[in-house]
């Protein structure tokens, strides 16, 4: 109980150092004074247009690519798993790419939605395989080789695509938390607490597996149609936030092991609240990253959260992997 509250105060101090810092100067009381109902018109602007929907959006992508990376590496016993590694993420990168690259529409809606198509898509091609194979090892293999499909078609894209349009793929590719505004970031939020209500029913079955497909079933459990919806649910949750938020790499593979070394149990019904608020955390942390070099004047723009995410999360895991084989 003491962690879940020290991680909550943590997400809860991030959440409101993104919102009173950012790359263009604002005073912290007229920030508070905005918050509050008050401020100029540039104040509101900034903090409930800009600023308070790119946390939010952080919050919500950071847990549900933890809490993803979570369940992958539950279900395949396997501690280098996480969301990008079945192909999911492959998909919404080739939908992306076919609006990007062939200039059939470049607005943010449009991206979004054939970035959802392409991963859906992904969803629909391993919920397909999950059915015929028998083995996770096995169904991992199928993931991997659908990613490298997925994203041998993208290459292929990009080299007859025009220079504009790469460009725009680029800079899609980049990632960043402030993609949902408005409409869109009630519609996001919605998309992905849905699936967070479903995880603690969910955790008995996910101590079952994490013992073996033998022991689930000799416990009652339908492996192969729980390991299906299981991944229906990652899947959703990848889709939504690759569309929304572009590829963003390491925190589901990243948060899960130092959840495990904070919450000091294997239980899920520990480990799912505990993986959801350091995810959270994480990505709060990696956006008022992006936004340092824009704060201190070295840059007037911010840096792109792709190159930060790896900063971030690969020596976190190298660490916690040293440190396991010691």
């Amino acid at each position: 109980m003491l962690r879940t509250l020290t991680l909550t105060c943590c997400v809860v101090l991030l959440f409101a150092l993104n919102i009173l810092s950012g790359p263009t100067p604002l005073p912290w009381s007229e920030a508070v004074d905005t918050l509050c109902g008050g401020g100029s018109e540039t104040a509101r602007f900034i903090i409930l247009d800009s600023r308070l929907p790119a946390a939010w959006t952080a919050l919500l992508s950071g847990a549900a690519l933890a809490v993803g990376g979570l369940v992958m590496q539950t279900l395949f016993r396997n501690p280098l798993a996480d969301p990008s590694i079945l192909g999911i993420s492959a998909g919404a990168g080739l939908g992306a790419a076919i609006i990007l690259l062939t200039a059939v529409g470049t607005t943010l809606l449009a991206t979004a939605s054939a970035a959802m198509a392409g991963a859906m898509l992904a969803i629909f091609l391993l919920t397909a395989a999950s059915a015929w194979v028998r083995s996770a090892s096995a169904l991992l293999v199928v993931g991997v080789m659908l990613s490298c499909l997925l994203g041998s078609i993208t290459s292929l894209l990009n080299f007859f695509a025009t220079d504009e349009g790469v460009r725009s793929f680029v800079i899609w590719g980049l990632g960043n938390f402030s993609g949902a505004y408005g409409n869109r970031l009630a519609v996001y939020a919605a998309s992905v607490m849905l699936p967070f209500l479903a995880l603690p029913f969910a955790a008995r079955t996910l101590d079952a597996l994490l013992l073996g497909d033998d022991y689930a079933r000799s416990v009652g459990i339908d492996v192969r149609l729980h390991r299906t919806l299981l991944l229906l649910l990652v899947g959703w949750l990848t889709a939504v936030t690759t569309a929304v938020c572009g590829p963003v790499a390491f925190i589901g593979l990243a948060v899960p092991h130092a959840a495990r070394r904070v919450a000091s149990t294997a239980l899920h019904r520990r480990l799912i609240p505990c993986t959801l608020l350091l995810g959270s955390a994480t990505a709060l942390a990696c956006l008022f990253v992006t936004r340092l070099p824009a704060m201190l004047h070295i840059s007037p723009s911010v840096m792109p959260l792709a190159a930060i995410t790896p900063l971030i999360g690969a020596p976190v895991v190298i660490v916690l992997l040293l440190r396991g084989n010691r």
